[in-house]
């Protein structure tokens, strides 16, 4: 099929960070046609100054809407586009200039309607965004979920750099309301429609996220909240994996307190674990500091999901507690 790519980016009071992902969009390479939709998801601060930066030298479409989640602004931009493939950008990437080429070149070969691609750190990026990014996309702390390991047709992409091909939305409807997971849900029930989903690794993309330590508690907290409503939604995608988090955490206090009265082996184990991730940070962030922050992220993220894990996993599989009235702050109410 003759490829058409839009790409879907929603945008919150971000205007700064639109500016920077139309700017890598300039170097992009090759001579392949696309379009790039902007969805303003009800901010108080827009970025259409942004916009009339690059209206002569990109294709854009703006669009205001109320705000209703990043999901339901992607559906909105999707039904909006051109093009017959989708690509869905989070607002704080950027692209490397091979990216395009990249996705045209591997769909032409092997076309898939659906595909994800993992996230990196740009040389350019924070001490704390390079430990952050260290802690989410690590094969020692996250098990290559996010783009880590070869492709495979059962990889779940992320929204933050996601393809889907226009019937795939069409049929699945796109994204749902929850936020965040409403991701692998939609991968979920693509592969039910009997859609293949693949990763490209090599269409990475340099994830900036602009966060702070609390902030990104808060983020692997609810994406720890999450994951027992997809499993309730979608059983048959249940894995003891997903409560490595929570082991890791209730297992690094008693260990703690077994140290205390001098049984030491289990404590010294959870330290051989953080040599080995300190030395893989050294190794591939080449900073002692980014090193070290790195381990502090790996604490948060583990705590922060597995707390949230266990916390959802009781209300919704012992208590059977509703998903959106027990936890509504994970659900937009107001989507179409």
């Amino acid at each position: 099929m003759s490829l058409q790519f839009s790409f879907i980016i929603p945008v919150y009071n971000r205007p700064d960070e639109v500016d920077e992902l139309l700017s890598s969009f300039i170097d992009l390479e090759g001579n392949i046609p696309f379009e790039i939709v902007i969805v303003e998801d009800g901010s108080s601060i827009d970025c259409k100054h942004i916009i009339k930066k690059y209206d002569q030298g990109l294709e854009i479409s703006y669009y205001a809407k109320p705000n209703s989640g990043p999901g339901d602004s992607r559906n909105y931009g999707m039904q909006k586009a051109k093009g017959n493939y989708f690509i869905i950008l989070d607002s704080d990437c950027l692209l490397p200039s091979h990216y395009l080429e990249t996705v045209h070149s591997y769909l032409s070969s092997r076309y898939v309607d659906c595909f994800g691609g993992p996230d990196a750190a740009h040389a350019s990026f924070t001490s704390l965004q390079k430990a952050i990014n260290f802690a989410m996309t690590s094969f020692i702390t996250t098990g290559g979920i996010r783009g880590g390991k070869s492709s495979d047709d059962k990889f779940q992409p992320r929204s933050f750099n996601m393809g889907i091909s226009k019937q795939a939305f069409f049929d699945s409807k796109g994204f749902g309301l929850i936020h965040p997971g409403e991701d692998p849900d939609l991968s979920i029930r693509l592969h039910n429609l009997g859609y293949q989903t693949v990763l490209i690794k090599e269409a990475f993309v340099f994830h900036k996220r602009r966060i702070s330590w609390k902030k990104f508690y808060q983020q692997v907290h609810k994406f720890g909240l999450v994951r027992p409503i997809l499993n309730k939604w979608h059983p048959k995608t249940k894995r003891l994996t997903y409560w490595f988090p929570t082991v890791f955490s209730v297992g690094l206090i008693i260990s703690t307190m077994l140290f205390l009265l001098n049984f030491k082996l289990f404590l010294f184990l959870y330290l051989a674990y953080l040599v080995i991730a300190f030395i893989l940070a050294c190794i591939q962030t080449r900073s002692l500091s980014v090193a070290v922050q790195s381990i502090l992220a790996i604490f948060i993220q583990f705590f922060g999901y597995g707390y949230g894990f266990l916390k959802s996993t009781i209300a919704i599989d012992l208590l059977n507690k509703d998903p959106k009235e027990h936890f509504p702050k994970l659900f937009f109410k107001n989507g179409k």
